[in-house]
């Protein structure tokens, strides 16, 4: 059973669904993901957790519309159930006390970021948080993040809201100013993942992206999710999907997100001709 409670456009295209789920909520951790499918003859779509209720037995989801299945899925109303979700699926978050940590969330990566924030600050420690977002009408979760950290820096690529630029200028400066920085985590498009590692790379600071995007079933069979990291073949479903930056091929993984797009522009183009959209 996965029935939708509630579901929200929090920003244009950006939805949010609380789902009741009490058996992935148990068990759900910062870092770790779902599978689902919308229908029974819908394809399996990889989400990260984005917040998670052991009481209440529901868990959040937050995604944006960018193809066939998250446009099926933006449908969807509240009351009425997925046909599959599956879950809590990788390698949860290594959360510890270590000190001043940095939590930077690009775009729709803000969402899975805040639980681990959360996690962190709650492990005691400092957490600096770092958002950004393209203009200010597609920033997320700011109002979460900030009670999460114990500062947040905002960032809009056109100047719209907070600093204007990518998140990797305030990293920078945070990393200048000589705090005492010991990890970082990025989550976002898979650009900015390493951007912001070429930024930490001469720090030293170890820097923990999500690499979930590739992912069919989860559970390590397809071998779709494989990824070079350390030189060595790591599949992101059952080794990660949390990697170190710094060790990532980031030239391979990035061409192998594109290896379907054009089958996706096509669906996705059939989907909404048949719903004139």
């Amino acid at each position: 059973m996965a029935k939708i409670i509630s579901k929200k456009e929090i920003a244009p295209h950006i939805y949010s669904l609380l789902i009741e789920a009490p058996l992935i909520a148990k068990k759900a951790k910062p870092g770790q993901f779902l599978i689902l499918m919308v229908h029974e003859k819908g394809e399996r779509i990889p989400l990260t957790i984005a917040d998670y209720d052991r009481e209440r037995g529901t868990i959040r989801m937050v995604f944006e519309v960018v193809g066939k299945t998250t446009a099926m899925l933006s449908k969807v109303k509240e009351g009425e159930e997925l046909f599959s979700l599956v879950g809590p699926l990788g390698i949860p978050s290594e959360i510890e006390n270590y000190g001043t940590v940095v939590v930077v969330g690009g775009g729709i990566g803000v969402a899975p970021v805040y639980p681990i924030a959360r996690e962190l600050k709650a492990a005691g420690n400092r957490v600096i948080g770092i958002i950004g977002a393209r203009t200010k009408g597609l920033l997320i979760m700011e109002d979460e993040m900030r009670k999460v950290t114990d500062k947040l820096l905002v960032t809009t690529d056109d100047g719209s809201y907070g600093q204007k630029g990518f998140v990797t200028g305030p990293l920078g400066e945070v990393l200048r100013s000589g705090e005492p920085v010991k990890r970082i985590w990025a989550i976002g498009p898979a650009v900015m993942m390493k951007a912001v590692c070429e930024v930490t790379r001469p720090y030293g600071v170890e820097t923990i992206t999500s690499l979930n995007a590739t992912m069919l079933d989860g559970t390590g069979m397809c071998g779709t999710c494989r990824v070079t990291v350390g030189g060595q073949t790591k599949f992101a479903c059952v080794d990660g999907p949390e990697f170190n930056g710094h060790l990532v091929d980031w030239a391979e993984f990035i061409n192998r997100l594109s290896r379907y797009k054009q089958q996706e522009k096509i669906a996705y183009d059939l989907y909404k001709k048949s719903f004139g959209e």
